[in-house]
């Protein structure tokens, strides 16, 4: 017999406002609980210390997470020169203290445009990135450095926002896997005085804008559950990047029982995912396996149920 799931059946998106000091578990069970939601995910982990755009996935929406942990984001960063923390933010023990240099601004940028565009990075060990299963976070807090692969990311853009006299804050634009407390290290080590973050906000996560962002006090301040999920935004929203075919009741019937459907596919590529709907209603996603030819991806558990009667 299955093991009934506990708690609502509760589908979408909540875009939320991450508190400083809170971990993203942490933060993403507390929703959950307000929710009383049967499950739940985010979509890319923030530390700590870091505040700002975190989105929640509810129910269906998991399915389709994915496509954010690859989106590009952006964030504000309060970079503090002249000490370097042994974990390169300002949670961490400063473990060297080194003169702050006296540059220009155009001295400062020229610093910075060193790292627009394509750089070369290496994840700190202070991160959730997994050595042999375990996360470098522990490992490092047992005091064991892992020699880490260097990654190739992109600073799409870095606008210098503020000077201060022991440091500098910027708004910085960046591919997936980009760690902003190795970049503020390695501006402070080229600057001949190492550096760390002082204070982190994600301001953006691929489509989404802190714009609708919501924290716990305002989600906790809506009047009851109905209001809550109105403020959710729906599962699709996560896979309006991709193109969209909407297809017949019969074929829905055959993708939704797993099967493969021919049918009209225009202009798409074989090889692709889209996105389908049947009456308006988001089925899931299907590869066009051949020209004519769609078979189903991943769909909503929901519509496979119903489907199953």
């Amino acid at each position: 017999m299955a093991r009934r799931r506990r708690g609502l059946p509760i589908d979408g998106v909540l875009l939320l406002d991450k508190p400083k000091g809170m971990s993203s578990n942490y933060a993403l069970q507390k929703a959950r609980r307000l929710y009383q939601a049967q499950k739940a995910g985010h979509t890319g982990t923030l530390d700590p210390m870091a505040t700002g755009l975190l989105p929640v996935c509810f129910g269906e929406a998991t399915k389709f997470s994915s496509h954010l942990l690859e989106a590009d984001k952006v964030y504000r960063a309060r970079i503090k020169f002249g000490q370097d923390t042994d974990t390169g933010d300002a949670e961490g023990t400063v473990i060297r203290e080194r003169e702050i240099p006296d540059v220009t601004d155009a001295e400062l940028e020229t610093v910075l445009d060193r790292f627009r565009g394509e750089i070369d990075q290496v994840p700190p060990m202070y991160s959730a990135l997994k050595h042999q299963g375990r996360p470098l976070y522990e490992l490092a807090r047992q005091g064991i450095e892992i020699e880490r692969a260097v990654r190739r990311v992109t600073i799409y853009n870095m606008a210098l926002l503020a000077r201060h006299s022991d440091g500098i804050e910027i708004e910085v634009a960046v591919s997936k896997g980009t760690y902003i407390r190795s970049l503020a290290e390695d501006i402070g080590e080229t600057l001949g005085c190492g550096a760390h973050l002082t204070a982190l906000r994600r301001l953006k996560t691929g489509p989404f804008t802190g714009d609708a962002m919501l924290d716990f006090e305002r989600l906790e301040a809506l009047a009851d559950q109905q209001a809550r999920e109105g403020v959710l935004l729906p599962v699709d929203i996560l896979l309006d990047h991709l193109p969209r075919l909407d297809i017949s009741a019969e074929v829905a019937w055959q993708i939704l029982r797993g099967q493969q459907a021919e049918m009209a596919t225009g202009a798409l590529e074989v090889d692709s995912v889209t996105r389908v709907y049947q009456d308006q209603q988001l089925l899931g996603l299907v590869r066009i396996v051949a020209e004519g030819i769609i078979a189903p991806r991943r769909l909503l558990s929901t519509a496979v149920e119903a489907a199953a009667g």
